[in-house]
């Protein structure tokens, strides 16, 4: 004789079902959907406590405004990839171009393909509204980045794999293609008759770069 299926009292509760209180990653989870969805103007806390599910009360417990919960979603996401990149360059042996090149097919796969790239398109839609949030944003994360690249282009000039260039010059244009990616992949992708194929892109990217900095 079969019997209906008993609900189990550990199924897990729907998200929009409400909760007295969250754990602070929760919130910053939330948060990231509802910013990369909404922009940060567009975003309110009620948006990302009911996402949670949460009252918007329990989000005063661990952030004081919408801004300290921005920078924990940066600090939670986007920083860590900067400093899981800063430990690969200091522990690589490899060559400079070996480790240019992991640096950024990584980056690209933990943040282009992943809904972290929202954060850069939104931070540059909204940077004039919001420059003491611009500010936060490049100090921790683009100048981090770019000082993580310049390190790598230092090391391939001394070892004699990259020819001499301007360093800071040099590691902004080795990143900027990836944040061109992001744009164009998430708003003008569909508009494009030709696709956008980002292996293509990502491959073309770095072969035209390690052969321009080439020491000949």
């Amino acid at each position: 004789m079969s019997h209906a299926a008993v609900p189990s009292k550990r199924t897990a509760k729907p998200r929009w079902q409400r909760r007295k209180d969250a754990r602070p990653e929760e919130l910053v989870a939330a948060a990231l959907e509802v910013f990369v969805e909404r922009g940060y103007a567009g975003t309110a806390l009620a948006d990302v406590a009911r996402r949670a599910g949460v009252t918007k009360g329990t989000i005063y417990l661990y952030f004081e405004n919408k801004e300290a919960l921005f920078k924990a979603v940066v600090r939670s996401t986007i920083v860590p990839v900067i400093a899981q990149g800063e430990a690969l360059a200091q522990s690589f042996t490899g060559s400079a171009r070996e480790l240019l090149e992991q640096l950024v097919r990584e980056y690209w796969q933990l943040v282009g393909e992943t809904a972290l790239a929202g954060i850069p398109k939104l931070m540059m839609a909204e940077a004039a509204t919001f420059p003491e949030l611009t500010r936060f944003y490049y100090d921790e994360v683009v100048a981090r980045g770019h000082r993580l690249m310049a390190g790598v282009i230092e090391r391939g000039i001394k070892n004699g794999e990259f020819r001499p260039v301007d360093v800071m010059l040099a590691a902004k244009l080795a990143m900027s293609p990836l944040m061109h990616a992001a744009v164009v992949r998430r708003a003008f992708a569909s508009c494009m008759p030709e696709g956008f194929n980002v292996r293509a892109y990502l491959d073309t990217h770095i072969d035209l770069y390690l052969h321009g900095i080439a020491k000949q």
